[in-house]
């Protein structure tokens, strides 16, 4: 099994960096997150503009017919750089629901997404955290032309100026799973739009018999599909959790071998170098997970007793990093001024979004 990057994703990789580093530095995507629109306009349409946008779609689609480990590497530069265009929620999420489908409406609507001109939500959490569609209840029921959508979804990622919103309910009372499209101006739509602690956008979205046409359900019985497209997002996040990783190892490695007290660097000091190894160790081995689980699934061999181990594994990896580059940083760590804080919070973001990592972990217990 090969895994190390092939020569076209080292040369998109290479692109996109160049681009980040240029034109989407930390101040930058200060002043995106401060300001009116919830991302970056101007990135999204560069992203468009390298298929990033088009990357895990059939080409018969109009993508670019990529795997999994394509997503996994842009993803982690995504992370690296602290992007919080929704990358994630509208590609990976929703634009692969859109995908699976065969209704004409989806396809028309992924062509607007692909060609960034369109934006979409995927609504699938009621309050449990975790990853587990057991725990869905909103229930969508029959009515004269289709269904009636009545219910509550909350943190929902660029739900606020979704243009689309991808629903994850249920077919009557205690029926099968299935996955909705809903346009953002449909009538019975309250969205109460706020900002996450990782700087991105979100909504609560409430449903107020919202009318849900036939064409509008793109699974019926979404319980596979619903599975398959969580788990190749629990993989893309993961890859942004460890792109996080490795810019705090690399931004506190310095800040400790240039800080000095008493005359010398305090990396030299055995606390701190002894924290440097241990951050080291852990993004290896967060590394050295998420580069194993995208190499499953991309054979198709990936459990999901694998997705539980990277997710595990990372959210508490990703913790102990953040920590200890703030423990090593000071008090100044903590501030909004400095770029470690930031990384921090958008690693526990990560966790806590389809089960944090004690939930996974647990999962691993289980018979």
């Amino acid at each position: 099994m090969d895994f190390s990057f092939t020569q076209e994703q080292e040369m998109l990789r290479d692109g996109v960096s160049k681009y980040l580093e240029k034109s989407y530095d930390f101040d930058t995507r200060q002043k995106v997150v401060r300001g009116a629109e919830p991302w970056s306009g101007e990135a999204w349409q560069q992203f468009a503009e390298f298929g990033l946008l088009a990357l895990p779609f059939a080409e018969s689609q109009g993508g670019l017919g990529g795997t999994i480990s394509d997503c996994m590497a842009v993803a982690e530069l995504l992370g690296e750089h602290l992007s919080v265009e929704p990358f994630a929620t509208t590609i990976m999420l929703a634009g692969a629901a859109l995908a699976a489908s065969d209704s004409a409406r989806a396809g028309r609507w992924l062509e607007r997404i692909i060609a960034g001109e369109a934006s979409a939500a995927f609504a699938y959490e009621e309050g449990s955290g975790t990853a587990n569609p057991d725990m869905i209840r909103l229930t969508a029921t029959a009515s004269a032309d289709g269904f009636s959508l009545t219910g509550e979804k909350r943190l929902v990622i660029a739900g606020g100026e979704a243009d689309i919103v991808v629903v994850a309910a249920r077919l009557g009372d205690n029926g099968p799973l299935a996955l909705l499209l809903v346009e953002g101006n449909a009538e019975g739509i309250e969205r109460r739009t706020y900002t996450t602690i990782d700087g991105r956008s979100a909504a609560n979205i409430a449903f107020n018999a919202v009318a849900i046409a036939d064409d509008c359900v793109l699974h019926r019985d979404a319980g596979d599909t619903l599975t398959r497209i969580i788990n190749h997002a629990i993989i893309t996040q993961c890859a942004e959790a460890v792109g996080a990783m490795g810019a705090l190892l690399d931004i506190t490695g310095e800040y400790a071998g240039t800080r000095k007290q008493f005359g010398v660097p305090i990396g030299t000091f055995q606390a701190v170098a002894h924290r440097l190894a241990d951050m080291k160790i852990a993004y290896n081995k967060a590394r050295a997970t998420l580069v194993y689980t995208t190499a499953l699934a991309q054979s198709g061999a990936a459990t999901q007793r694998d997705i539980a181990i990277l997710k595990g594994q990372t959210g508490k990896l990703g913790r102990a990093i953040g920590e200890a580059a703030i423990q090593t940083h000071g008090g100044v760590g903590m501030t909004d001024e400095l770029s470690v804080s930031h990384y921090h919070k958008r690693l526990l973001a990560i966790d806590a979004q389809f089960g944090a990592h004690d939930y996974h972990l647990r999962m691993l217990g289980q018979p």
